[in-house]
């Protein structure tokens, strides 16, 4: 009997069909068992309630199960618990059930489902994450590949393949979307020509990469133009998290420079001076950046912009570390990490819908009324997903 994925539900599998048929793979076990641990409780109504405890403030299996069995029949309800019996009771599905499930689900399927689409929007941010806690006697830790739109908002995630890196998983994570339009920003370890090339020509879209010293002849070729004579320039200053910024942002048209990039058009320095404001540090940063678009599309001040919006997916993972305690985490078996990560995502892309600036402070918030709040926010994130 071969072995059977739980994709995604029969309703919003039109949603990406190419992904849908690329993520079919292997779970360990038999269609058999599969079709039996069905029959009380759908894989909707089970997503449902780990989506609703995370937000509620759930952090494990165990959580997510006690969340389930003290929800009140009500609650149940409108996560589409079935009755069963002559009396019509709705049972919640226990901690060994969601365990289970979320170990089985195919992840690119869950986090293409939860995830935000892309199509329209300004800017997209690529970068990866390990989850430490998920390291095994015989394994690394799942190191998980994430697209991020500006605000916080995850459109997917992948787990990059053990043995390789984050280089593979580039093109397989945004092949599904529509990036028509869309300045896609990455750090220096996705500057690669095939990715530029398969950005511009394939997905008309744009990029910006950062340029370091992995890439040392294009570096090197960065440095040596005559940055001292460019007067397109931006300053910024700031103070905030305890520091005083200034940034200042250079950028030069090289499309007759003969820089050998595919469709390159210009190039930016950009230069940090940060000031620790309680032990006085001085910090000095110099990084170097290419895009496919123009001076007259993308002014020095939107190459800052830009730059700075690739630092807000950072964000997103930290608040993954510290609030929802993600590296703590010894969830390990199955794809058990990845959704987990996904359920975390989406957790901070639907309270920065709901207009929440600190993911803690919502998180307490819907933890007062945590058996209703969540499903009413679930409920608006969802439906505009689909």
């Amino acid at each position: 009997m071969p072995p059977v994925c739980h994709c995604l539900p029969d309703q919003v599998a039109h949603r990406r069909p190419a992904r849908r048929e690329r993520c079919r793979r292997t779970t360990g076990r038999s269609s058999r068992s599969a079709r039996s641990a069905g029959r009380r409780h759908s894989l909707a109504s089970v997503l449902l309630t780990a989506c609703c405890a995370v937000l509620a403030g759930a952090r494990s299996y165990l959580a997510v199960g006690q969340w389930a069995r003290h929800a009140p029949l009500d609650a149940l309800a409108r996560l589409g618990v079935r009755a069963t019996g002559p009396l019509g009771v709705r049972r919640a599905p226990s901690s060994s059930t969601i365990r289970r499930l979320l170990t089985l689900v195919c992840p690119g399927g869950l986090a293409d489902l939860l995830g935000c689409d892309p199509t329209g929007s300004r800017h997209l941010a690529m970068d990866g994450k390990t989850a430490r806690g998920s390291r095994t006697d015989t394994g690394p830790a799942a190191h998980l590949l994430s697209a991020v739109l500006e605000g916080g908002h995850t459109v997917s995630q992948l787990r990059v393949p053990d043995k390789s890196t984050e280089v593979t998983g580039f093109t397989k994570l945004l092949s599904p979307f529509d990036l028509t339009g869309v300045v896609v920003t990455a750090d220096a370890l996705h500057t690669h020509r095939d990715h530029a090339r398969w950005l511009v020509e394939a997905k008309r879209a744009h990029y910006l990469l950062a340029v370091k010293r992995n890439q040392p002849a294009l570096h090197n070729a960065l440095r040596s133009l005559p940055w001292k004579e460019v007067t397109a320039r931006r300053y910024d200053r700031e103070a905030r998290h305890g520091r005083r910024e200034t940034r200042s942002v250079r950028t030069l048209t090289v499309t007759s420079l003969g820089l050998d990039f595919p469709h390159v058009a210009q190039a930016a320095k950009i230069h940090r001076h940060r000031t620790d404001l309680k032990t006085g540090k001085i910090t000095r940063e110099t990084v170097y950046a290419i895009t496919d678009l123009t001076a007259r599309a993308a002014s020095p001040q939107a190459i800052g912009q830009l730059a700075r919006a690739q630092w807000g997916i950072e964000a997103v993972h930290h608040v993954r570390d510290t609030t929802f305690g993600e590296d703590a985490s010894k969830i390990r078996t199955g794809h058990g990490p990845e959704n987990m990560a996904t359920l975390r995502s989406f957790a901070i892309s639907t309270l920065r819908t709901a207009g929440h600036h600190s993911i803690a402070a919502g998180l307490r918030e819907l933890s007062y009324t945590p058996f209703t709040r969540p499903l009413d926010l679930n409920r608006t994130a969802l439906t505009s997903t689909t």
